[in-house]
């Protein structure tokens, strides 16, 4: 009995009809390949991921202030985010080994330098480069395995790549978190450093050299505004929890992300040769992989924020047993990523990224419900488990299915669009859920705030982290607002997971629903 494929498996196979024109025919160099690409990526996230757990030793050593604490961490996103379509474009261009060798120089050097540094500007400056660099290590890691892998092994490939950077983050926390509790932050840096050394020189030995073929001119309009609208819109959302929705920097973020998104929109549709053609969202691959790839970065990210707060302030855990501690779900995600491509191809694109998305949402369900301060570690691992295994089946199908959707020569760009819409879900992740979470504990604690002076309630209101520091001042005193501060933590936690679990269905929903509509308006088979 022959085995039919599902109609949406399509969307997971590349539309070039020439897509093997550049595939390396060594199986084993392009297993090196892929190793290769994968230490790039780790390095690229570990150096986001990593400073997180170094911010007290950093505002205690160097002086940092919590705004510059928060420039040293965003100004590497921010500079990462931004650039990422037009270097993607300009790896495709002028040749992508040349700028993925270029980034991992420059990389290496400011993540060295930053290990150097005793004042906060320097670092700020120094994260911000190494934000720039990445940019350029970024994109062309994916770019250089889908043009190295044949089509017939390319989405087992984008799906280890996949699982890499979802499981990238908690694997440089948990690196992070190591050093930190054994040596000084500068060491904090040595991960990053040494992983792009490695990279570098494995580069130089195994990636071909591959560009796009097309001699058309830069699209220099596109690339400014492409700059301008995600670097406007994550500024503002980084911006809005800390300084506030109407501030003045988070306004004037918005404003610039929003006129420069539309002003993008507008040229590209005019430009013979843009550097993303909008028209391709039309493809069904595109747009719903784009949406599930949001979702899950901003719920991941946001979720990170969580759970690191919830395992530290509320369990009391170190940062290496929390960053231990999240390791679970990086052990369910792996090796799902890697599979998750080949089982859409059995069961169709759709279901599987539905069935990720649903998983997911159980998970932040159960965690929503079940996270419980008494009950510790143990109330919260089947979530965990479940969330795990939720983001691999959604995530790299939604990579594959976004990779697919452009042209062998258009991959940078295809590998910096997916990369900036990762990036951006991130960053709105933690803004929206983070300010729902902080709402909710500032209203749950006000009452026990408010029997303090006033300056005193406004730094408990500020964040669990604040109100322990203030309990630790008051000595055995302090109990009772440890105890509060805890469970006022754990209750505003139900809110912003059930919000997180409500945006999965919402993604799962739409995926569902494109798929029956093109089902309904499909007339030939």
């Amino acid at each position: 009995m022959t085995h039919h494929l599902p109609d949406d498996a399509v969307l997971l196979d590349p539309v070039d009809p020439h897509t093997d024109d550049e595939a390396v025919a060594d199986a084993r160099q392009r297993r090196l390949i892929l190793i290769t690409m994968c230490i790039s990526l780790i390095a690229v996230i570990a150096s986001s991921s990593g400073l997180n757990v170094a911010q007290q030793a950093l505002a205690a050593d160097i002086g940092a202030t919590q705004s510059q604490l928060l420039w040293i961490i965003n100004g590497y996103t921010l500079a990462l985010a931004a650039l990422l379509m037009p270097i993607g474009a300009i790896g495709d261009r002028w040749g992508r080994k040349p700028v993925l060798v270029s980034g991992l120089v420059l990389f290496a050097a400011a993540n060295l330098a930053s290990a150097f540094v005793n004042t906060p500007e320097p670092l700020i400056a120094l994260r911000i480069v190494a934000g720039i660099a990445a940019a350029m290590i970024m994109p062309v890691t994916l770019s250089v395995i889908t043009t190295s892998f044949p089509a017939a092994e390319r989405a087992k490939a984008i799906g280890t790549w996949a699982g890499v950077a979802g499981a990238g983050g908690i694997l440089g926390l948990f690196a992070s978190a190591a050093i930190i509790d054994n040596a000084t932050w500068p060491w904090v840096f040595s991960v990053p450093v040494i992983l792009a050394a490695v990279s570098l020189v494995a580069t130089l030995f195994v990636v071909p050299h591959s560009r796009e073929h097309i001699e058309t001119g830069f699209d220099i309009g596109g690339a400014v505004l492409s700059v301008l609208a995600v670097g406007g819109l994550v500024l503002a959302v980084q911006e809005g929890p800390e300084q506030g929705w109407t501030a003045t920097i988070t306004i004037i973020g918005f404003i610039i992300g929003v006129a420069a998104a539309i002003g993008f929109v507008l040229v590209e549709l005019r430009r013979d040769h843009p550097l993303l053609d909008v028209r391709l969202f039309r493809n069904e691959g595109l747009t719903t992989g784009s949406v599930n790839l949001f979702v899950v970065f901003a719920l991941m990210f946001a979720l990170f924020l969580i759970l690191v707060q919830f395992l530290q302030a509320v369990l009391g855990y170190t940062a290496l047993h929390a960053a231990t501690a999240l390791l679970p779900m990086a052990v369910m995600m792996m090796p799902l990523s890697t599979v998750a491509p080949t089982i859409a191809h059995r069961i169709g694109y759709r279901r599987t990224v539905v069935t990720g998305m649903l998983t997911l949402a159980a998970g932040l369900t159960l965690l929503a419900f079940l996270a419980d301060a008494d009950r510790g570690y143990l109330s919260i691992l089947p979530g965990l488990l479940l969330i795990g295994a939720g983001v691999g089946l959604a995530m790299s199908p939604s990579t594959t299915a976004i990779t697919s959707s452009l042209t062998e020569d258009k991959q940078g760009v295809a590998s910096a669009l997916n990369d900036t819409v990762r990036e951006i879900g991130a960053a709105m992740g933690i803004a929206l859920i983070g300010s729902v979470l902080n709402s909710q504990f500032r209203a749950n604690i006000t009452d026990v705030a408010n029997t303090f002076t006033p300056e005193t309630a406004d730094r408990i209101k500020e964040g669990i982290g604040s109100a322990l520091s203030t309990a630790a001042q008051l000595g055995p005193d302090g109990q009772p607002l440890v105890t509060a501060a805890r469970n006022a933590y754990v209750d505003g936690m139900t809110p912003a997971l059930l919000i997180a679990a409500a945006l999965a269905v919402a993604a799962a929903a739409y995926t569902a629903w494109t798929g029956l509509r093109a089902h309904r308006g499909t007339t030939t088979p």
